[in-house]
């Protein structure tokens, strides 16, 4: 619910203006491993609440949340952006070098350049099971293929030949009608752990 209306306040106007963002306040992931650390006994020794707490922290590390947020990041950063046929750069962008962006930036994840090789990228899933960080692909009218990011909660984010780089829902009837199907890159556990990574070398 709490994500259905933080995105609703981020849509009323995601396609004019990009919305204030604000630094993040004191993560409750930091307090959480931090307690973990200070439930290490003086000898060394891990305490059955130190492990559980490492545990929690873990699970914590490669929740669905932290890669929404990572997604909600990168529209805040792209937002707005208008939309341009092998555009690459915020000047103009079409919506496969758009996901090459987010997931690079986001993921630190490399992905082909264009919609028909990302659509070979991982494995396909069924529209039912997905998960923030899924490709969506649409045969839209015209002679190109569509393809965006899925964040949660129904939403997607894209880059909209009218509007621009934008959140759209899945089932507006556009876009519910021109649905083909949906790839996983990485497997979510995997995809969330490179959240921050250091970029590779080479």
């Amino acid at each position: 619910m709490a994500l259905g209306w933080a995105l609703a306040a981020l849509l009323g106007g995601c396609a004019t203006q990009s919305p204030q963002y604000t630094a993040p306040q004191s993560s409750a992931l930091s307090v959480s491993a931090k307690v973990g650390e200070d439930a290490l006994s003086d000898a060394g020794r891990e305490s059955p609440l130190a492990i559980f707490r490492a545990s929690d922290v873990q699970r914590a590390l490669v929740s669905p949340a932290r890669i929404r947020e990572a997604l909600l990041f990168e529209h805040r950063r792209w937002v707005g952006t208008p939309y341009r046929l092998g555009g690459t750069t915020q000047r103009g962008i079409d919506c496969s070098a758009l996901m090459q962006h987010v997931y690079s930036d986001a993921f630190n994840l490399s992905l082909p350049r264009t919609t028909e090789q990302q659509i070979q990228e991982g494995k396909r899933v069924q529209r039912s099971d997905l998960e923030a960080g899924d490709l969506v692909f649409f045969r839209s009218p015209g002679p190109y293929n569509h393809v965006g990011v899925y964040v949660d909660d129904g939403y997607f984010l894209h880059a909209s030949t009218s509007q621009g780089v934008k959140l759209s829902r899945l089932d507006n009837v556009y876009w519910n009608r021109h649905y083909w199907q949906s790839r996983r890159p990485m497997d979510r556990t995997q995809l969330a752990a490179r959240i921050d990574r250091p970029p590779q070398e080479g």
